[in-house]
């Protein structure tokens, strides 16, 4: 036979204590203490894949608050759907969060919560009678304000429609918030994707136009990233393809946008926001980026908490 067992006779060794390693007993875990805070719940993580680098996100936007750097994010409809809004309002609130862009699904379950306190209704029994997405006060009044408000943009206009309202659940909207304190929210639309676009209120001129007017807000957002972060939570397609023609646009235009930090936060990591917004916007640069992977309602209260920890009040 032509090839014999080989022999592991002679080979080369050497210590383990000399060997770099990318784990060590430092980075492990530590015991939660029944009672304990929340910041020494976040300390005993363990320093090690994504438990570093959720602590690393927060460190960046801690950082980017205290230097007056941007801190953009953009979000899907799913982080409204499970009950996010009140931390995206308070982080606005505080001057942490700079501005929100939206897909368009967002203004639905956005008003839907203001105005109802409800949200999200059951497609799947609803489909089958033809009756997915007839919410007649949603198509109505969403529609409305936006002819009404166009020129101000699709976020603006929403949301101040909401933010003057005697709408119940108005504290919870993100769009009132944005209006309220000045601060942009931006939506972004693609005719025919929302439920609000098949009533007969849906008016595409003006649907377009306020959109388009967003796009260039929020690319006006992105020239002042350098130093700074952009989250994209929950968003598969929509908002990466956005954010990166906002970021060629302002990089175009002589805008340094360079050394920042960018986050893909979703339960399914996808091509687009692995792509457009983790490894593309910041090769070549100073940047980083992140992807955290695991379910909304977990991991953005897990972020949330760690950056309210690590404020300077």
């Amino acid at each position: 036979m032509k090839w014999k067992p080989i022999s592991s006779k002679g080979l080369k060794t050497y210590s383990i204590k000399e060997r770099k390693s990318k784990v060590s007993v430092d980075d492990f875990a530590g015991l939660h203490v029944r009672g304990g805070t929340v910041a020494e719940f976040l300390e005993k993580l363990p320093g090690i894949l994504a438990a570093s680098d959720i602590k690393a996100v927060a460190r960046a936007v801690i950082s980017a608050h205290g230097s007056g750097a941007t801190v953009a994010l953009g979000i899907g409809a799913h982080v409204i759907k499970v009950g996010l809004g009140p931390l995206i309002i308070d982080l606005m609130e505080r001057g942490v969060v700079s501005s929100v862009a939206m897909n368009g699904a967002c203004v639905v379950h956005d008003f839907e919560t203001a105005y109802a306190g409800c949200t999200s209704e059951d497609v799947d029994s609803e489909l089958g009678k033809g009756a997915f997405g007839m919410a007649e006060e949603t198509g109505r009044l969403i529609n409305k304000a936006i002819k009404k408000g166009a020129a101000n943009g699709l976020g603006r206009a929403v949301g101040s429609m909401i933010d003057r309202s005697r709408f119940p659940h108005k504290d919870k909207s993100i769009l009132a918030a944005g209006a309220r304190l000045d601060i942009p929210v931006t939506v972004h639309v693609a005719l025919g994707t929302d439920i609000i676009h098949i009533h007969p209120q849906m008016d595409a001129a003006a649907t377009g136009a306020a959109s388009m007017r967003d796009f260039k807000l929020f690319a006006s957002v992105v020239s002042s990233l350098e130093g700074g972060v952009y989250i994209n939570a929950g968003s598969a397609v929509i908002l990466p393809e956005v954010f990166l023609k906002a970021l060629t646009l302002a990089r175009n235009l002589g805008h340094r946008v360079e050394n920042f930090t960018t986050v893909n936060m979703d339960f399914l990591q996808h091509y687009r926001p692995l792509t457009n917004v983790v490894r593309r916007p910041t090769a070549g640069g100073n940047g980083k980026g992140y992807r955290l992977t695991g379910h909304h309602e977990i991991m953005l209260p897990l972020l949330y908490a760690a950056i309210i920890e690590g404020l300077c009040d």
